[in-house]
């Protein structure tokens, strides 16, 4: 009796660890089966930065193609989905200040976002967000020998965060 009990316990904690539901995060497919493509063009602009438009969907894109399975095709009549999006606001304001120059000495960027995916043949919306913000903070040298400016990292370095944050929403429709 005693080895027929030693033999169930090991094939009753594998089916016990079969069902508990675990799963690896960031792995969950939620777009539809129709969609293998995915055009990601050019963002509409209502605030005075020019340069997100054309960095969010570079960074966009680049995202879709290391993490998952779908082609980004730059045309959005040859595409499954197309994703649209929008920069709402930028606002950059100094949050550290220099008590010796009385310069800042680091910086606060917020920007606010909108994206839509949707279905190009039936027109259906996939992933939608009205409003996602987005905050990056860059430090300002205070030395003017030293001086570099730092603005554009930090816009790359939001872009990338914009990106991650879009493409794991949208495969996760969270």
């Amino acid at each position: 009796m005693s080895a027929l009990r030693l033999a169930i316990i090991p094939v009753l904690g594998i089916l016990s660890m079969c069902g508990c539901g675990y799963h690896v995060g960031g792995k969950a497919e939620m777009m539809p089966a129709n969609i293998h493509t995915i055009a990601v063009p050019a963002f509409a602009n209502t605030s005075m930065r020019y340069r997100l438009t054309e960095r969010l969907p570079a960074a966009i894109t680049r995202e879709f193609l290391s993490r998952t399975r779908y082609r980004v095709v730059p045309d959005p009549r040859n595409a499954d989905a197309v994703l649209e999006g929008r920069v709402a606001s930028y606002n950059s304001y100094p949050t550290i200040y220099d008590s010796n120059t009385q310069r800042a000495s680091a910086v606060q960027i917020n920007v606010t976002i909108g994206v839509t995916l949707r279905d190009r043949t039936t027109g259906k919306v996939i992933f939608s967000r009205d409003r996602l913000d987005i905050k990056e903070r860059y430090e300002i040298s205070v030395e003017q020998t030293a001086y570099f400016e730092e603005s554009d990292s930090a816009l790359e370095r939001l872009s990338h965060d914009v990106a991650r944050t879009v493409v794991s929403a949208i495969l996760e429709k969270f």
